[in-house]
């Protein structure tokens, strides 16, 4: 499991499964916000098994999806949002990162930071 770290307190990653949330877990993260929708790929875990997964090893989950090429500001306000509301360190995830990534540029800008 890779990731790429933007801030001090905020990473990306590409699609998670259950298996890595025990490392995720072990590099400190709190948090795990997942910007894909369900069933974009078929081989994607569902958020909701992400989640009662996640919840189990005390990670926090929000799901954030984001189409990919229709990322908005709408997008960016709402992850400033979360980003204020859950214990980090956060790892965002989505299909390779690149929408994570672009979600969070956003919120950087957002007027509710």
């Amino acid at each position: 499991m890779s990731f790429q770290q933007l801030s001090s307190n905020f990473a990306v990653a590409g699609q998670i499964s259950v298996e890595d949330l025990t490392p995720i877990a072990q590099a400190g993260f709190k948090s795990i916000i997942c910007n894909r929708p369900d069933n974009e790929g078929p081989d994607q875990t569902n958020f909701s098994i992400i989640e009662n997964a996640a919840k189990a090893l005390g990670l926090q989950t929000r799901y954030l999806p984001a189409i990919s090429g229709q990322v908005s500001s709408d997008h960016g306000h709402a992850m400033a949002l979360l980003l204020k509301e859950l214990p980090g360190p956060v790892l965002a995830y989505c299909r390779s990162g690149a929408r994570s990534t672009n979600i969070w540029q956003l919120a950087q800008q957002s007027d509710s930071l």
